[in-house]
């Protein structure tokens, strides 16, 4: 439209140059009428570009304006976005952090129980040996005792058959020795040296 207009202004420009040149032999005729005409199409061509810059320009304005807009609102979401992950993020620091903390104090809690299960069990140990020490040290003694009844029946008996033998005769030191040495040799020195 606007390469229309302009196409009529030049056209009636070339008319008015033409008829000039006809009618007074001059290239270019300043007269009222050319100046009226002119400012005529001046005007016819202002008001045409008011026309059309209020069809054409003001939409174009309104959807710059409309892009504009709505490019600020992107940002402002990106920036609403940003502040959002930044404070997930640090809420999940937060998480990871409390959760390696409560790793670490479970370690430590099962640690704790470890030192003192082992502790319970060398304690443990250490009692059933002692019971085990102290049956077998019990039990020794009862041997030992049973041993030393033993053995002092033993020296009954032959000090018995002693008796019996100094009784039926008559016992002269030479005689005496000799029967402790040979009631020695039928004991046995062991049983003498465990006394």
């Amino acid at each position: 439209m606007a390469g229309t207009g302009l196409a009529l202004f030049v056209n009636g420009m070339l008319l008015t140059a033409e008829q000039t040149v006809e009618d007074t032999g001059r290239i270019f005729g300043l007269d009222a009428q050319l100046l009226f005409d002119v400012c005529v199409q001046g005007v016819a061509v202002f008001l045409l570009f008011i026309f059309l810059s209020y069809i054409l320009i003001n939409p174009v304005r309104k959807v710059l304006t409309d892009r504009q807009n709505k490019i600020e609102q992107d940002i402002n979401s990106a920036a609403a976005d940003k502040e959002e992950a930044a404070r997930l993020k640090e809420e999940y620091d937060a998480k990871l952090k409390k959760a390696d903390d409560e790793a670490s104090d479970i370690l430590n809690e099962a640690r704790r129980k470890a030192v003192k299960n082992e502790e319970r069990i060398v304690n443990e140990a250490k009692e059933e040996a002692h019971r085990i020490i102290t049956g077998a040290n019990k039990e020794a003694e009862l041997e030992k005792s049973r041993v030393k009844d033993e053995v002092k029946q033993e020296i009954i008996s032959v000090a018995t058959v002693m008796a019996g033998k100094m009784v039926a005769g008559e016992m002269t030191d030479a005689k005496q020795n000799e029967l402790i040495d040979q009631t020695l040799k039928e004991i046995g020195e062991d049983t003498w040296l465990n006394k």
